[in-house]
């Protein structure tokens, strides 16, 4: 119960932080059956997929070195579900991460910008990145 809370806070603290430095807010939580998004964003143009990490301390490392090979293989295969389901394969994508630590009750938030390459993920012909 207290990783959710930590979690959901981090999620907070994070949709903040997009607000203010110009995203717009589209999804949040998307989830299907091969994973979960935490924040679908949108600034201009693109369609940015942000996973949020939050820790109370840095001594086992940031919070963003969490995010592994697995996490953003299901990161990207969901936010495929999500192009096709709301008609944006048109529209240029990002993928995100935000690092937060929230040690001694001070927040600090790293954010990693288009951290993702998708070909490092999936191949040309992979079913589940592109509808056709």
């Amino acid at each position: 119960m207290f990783k959710i809370k930590i979690g959901k806070k981090g999620e907070e603290i994070a949709c903040r932080f997009l607000k203010k430095n110009g995203y717009k807010i589209i999804a949040r939580n998307f989830r299907k059956k091969i994973g979960e998004i935490d924040i679908i964003a949108e600034k201009g143009d693109t369609i940015i997929f942000v996973e949020v990490k939050t820790r109370k301390n840095t001594k086992f490392g940031l919070p963003q070195e969490y995010v592994n090979k697995s996490k953003i293989d299901k990161m990207v295969k969901t936010a495929s579900m999500f192009l096709t389901e709301n008609s944006m394969w048109d529209r240029p994508v990002r993928f995100d991460v935000i690092g937060i630590s929230l040690e001694n009750e001070e927040i600090k938030i790293e954010h990693e910008q288009d951290c993702v390459q998708i070909g490092d993920f999936v191949s040309c012909g992979d079913p589940n990145w592109q509808p056709w």
